[in-house]
């Protein structure tokens, strides 16, 4: 498949100054760098600033979530690879108007990598920083009962929630008290029927036939656990309702927000069939729906599927959060 792109290398440097000339009205690239940031960082002043980013290929993540009551910057690496520790550290730096840093982490090995080795160098000159690291993938590796815990889509619920209560002047500690909470009461499972290709790469990221769906897909191209013939969108929402409601023993008794999320190449029309079903499955079950997103908010490039994260409501304050205003594009 023909791809919008001039030379491979240059894709992710072209893409950040597209992205800082569409929004030049409130974002900044930092030249040379993976860095997007806020225009008016002065409005951070005595606030707690939040940083967050990963590899690209997962547009519009992280950039896509930089502004008023969310992210104060985002780092971006190149695709599927994390950015250095370097240029992290570079982004805290910016941060002086801010009381102090929070770092949004998913969880991948070489993402915690580099995120903790530049908090570790910003404390020792003398930032108040500390971080979260986000988990919600409840899919299981192949061949085992082990869960496989990576930061995927729901790591968007944390931007914004923690992003809210930043804006409102929560301290660095409320942050992230708060931020571990929102995580160990969400989850999230993927699906693919297309593993898609790496922008400007040839090669699929995984083998799938024609009429099969793998579940529990990672947003690198990870392959899932099971690989079975998809039937519908209904039998798929029934799969992914049961086993993440199964991760709680008491998601009837809060409110649920839901995020549906499309990986790349999934439509907007597959997209609402899926969330009809999901939400009568919801019915029929007694779980009361608070708070719902369906869209592209953490992509695998061109990967056709879908996930589905559920974040159990147990503080009132998290759906005032994600209902508060915010002009981050990509929310």
């Amino acid at each position: 498949m023909t791809q919008i792109i001039n030379n491979k290398q240059d894709m992710v440097d072209q893409s950040l100054d597209g992205v800082a000339f569409i929004h030049k009205h409130r974002l900044e690239r930092v030249a040379k760098t993976g860095i997007i940031k806020r225009r008016d960082l002065q409005s951070v002043r005595g606030k707690v600033a939040l940083i967050s980013g990963g590899g690209s290929g997962h547009e519009p993540a992280h950039f896509g979530y930089v502004g008023a009551g969310m992210l104060s910057a985002s780092v971006s690496g190149p695709v599927f690879v994390p950015p250095s520790s370097a240029e992290i550290y570079q982004a805290i730096q910016l941060m002086k108007e801010a009381s102090e840093v929070l770092l949004i982490i998913k969880n991948f090995e070489a993402d915690v990598r580099e995120f903790l080795l530049a908090e570790k160098k910003a404390k020792q000159d003398g930032f108040l920083i500390d971080h979260v690291i986000v988990d919600d993938d409840c899919s299981v590796e192949e061949g085992s009962l082990k869960k496989r815990r990576r930061g995927v889509a729901g790591t968007v619920f944390v931007h914004k929630i923690l992003g809210a209560a930043a804006a409102e002047g929560k301290s660095l500690s409320e942050l992230k008290e708060m931020g571990e909470e929102v995580i160990a009461n969400m989850n999230t499972l993927g699906v693919a029927l297309h593993s898609g290709k790496i922008t400007g790469e040839t090669k699929e990221l995984f083998q799938l036939s024609e009429g099969q769906i793998s579940f529990g897909i990672g947003i690198h191209g990870e392959a899932g656990y099971r690989v079975e013939p998809f039937y519908s969108s209904e039998y798929l929402a029934n799969e992914l309702v049961n086993k993440l409601a199964a991760q709680s023993d008491d998601i009837k008794a809060h409110d649920l927000a839901i995020m549906i999320n499309g990986l790349g190449s999934t439509t907007a029309m597959e997209q609402f069939i899926f969330a009809n079903d999901v939400q009568r499955l919801l019915q029929l079950e007694g779980i009361q729906v608070a708070f719902r997103k369906a869209g592209n908010f953490m992509t695998s490039t061109n990967m056709a599927g879908i996930s589905l994260s559920f974040l159990i409501l147990k503080d009132t304050s998290w759906l005032t959060y994600l209902e508060a205003g915010t002009d981050s594009f990509a929310w």
